[in-house]
């Protein structure tokens, strides 16, 4: 076996338990339901992973560095609150519409109590380095520190929850109706 197909197991054993965390919760999925779901035994997912902890740590570091990445750079938006929160909601919209499922870090922070405390730290680290990207793109905007932490934890917190009360509720439209509300409150 070769290092890109070593690579592509390891990616298609990420893919497979991402998808069941969004769906099913951290403790709704085991290490052979993931083997399964790639076509391989359970032994091979081991390999990769020697603990369902680590492929959750695994799993939410790369969906935080993804989920960053796609936002960009905090201090490029011109100071324009609008833009800011903008580009935030597209970025949620995309998990709740396009995706069909609630951020990873949703699922695992509801779960928080149940957790491997690697994972849980982990599933932590996501709302700290979106706290801290909405406050470096909040103070580029001239905000102050104080009034862009703020801000930051009223969008994180209003877009979480819009998620949970839209895929519970069956309707998208509760997570546009909470976006749209909060375009508003930039202009304010």
């Amino acid at each position: 076996m070769g290092r890109s197909e070593i690579i592509s197991k390891r990616d298609e054993i990420l893919d497979a338990s991402e998808a069941m965390i969004r769906q099913l919760g951290f403790n709704g999925f085991s290490t052979r339901d993931v083997a399964e779901a790639v076509g391989i035994k359970a032994a091979s997912v081991h390999y990769h992973f020697p603990t369902k902890a680590d492929i959750g740590v695994a799993v939410t570091e790369r969906y935080t560095h993804r989920f960053l990445h796609d936002l960009g750079d905090p201090a490029a938006f011109d100071g324009d609150v609008k833009k800011v929160i903008s580009r935030y909601v597209a970025s949620f919209r995309h998990a709740l519409v396009r995706d069909e499922k609630l951020c990873l870090c949703a699922v695992l922070g509801a779960e928080i109590g149940s957790l491997p405390k690697d994972v849980g730290s982990t599933a932590r680290v996501f709302f700290e380095r979106n706290i801290e990207w909405l406050k470096v793109a909040f103070t580029a905007c001239r905000l102050t520190d104080a009034k862009a932490r703020s801000q930051a934890n009223h969008l994180l917190s209003s877009l979480e929850g819009a998620m949970i009360i839209s895929k519970t509720m069956a309707d998208d439209s509760v997570f546009e109706s909470v976006a749209k509300t909060l375009s508003r409150l930039a202009d304010l």
